[in-house]
């Protein structure tokens, strides 16, 4: 796996989940899950369903961004 660089992060997340001008298969793969989890840490949630209602992300890309905005839950003993 490469270096993930925060800039380009951010610039993918930025093109993909604001102005749609890219689709994930256009992201380098090592980057899809850093760009999910930009986008969960940064923007709003109207701003992440926006970009599924204009088709930048599929259902499953939009369900696993929204996954990263939920708590992890700690097991219990």
């Amino acid at each position: 796996m490469m270096a993930v660089n925060n800039l380009l992060t951010k610039q993918y997340a930025v093109c993909v989940y604001v102005h749609g001008t890219r689709k994930f298969e256009t992201v380098v793969a090592d980057y899809h899950e850093p760009v999910k989890q930009y986008a969960a840490d940064n923007y709003t949630l109207e701003q992440i369903d926006n970009a599924l209602v204009k088709g930048y992300v599929t259902e499953t890309e939009y369900q696993q961004t929204i996954a990263y905005t939920q708590p992890v839950e700690e097991p219990t003993e």
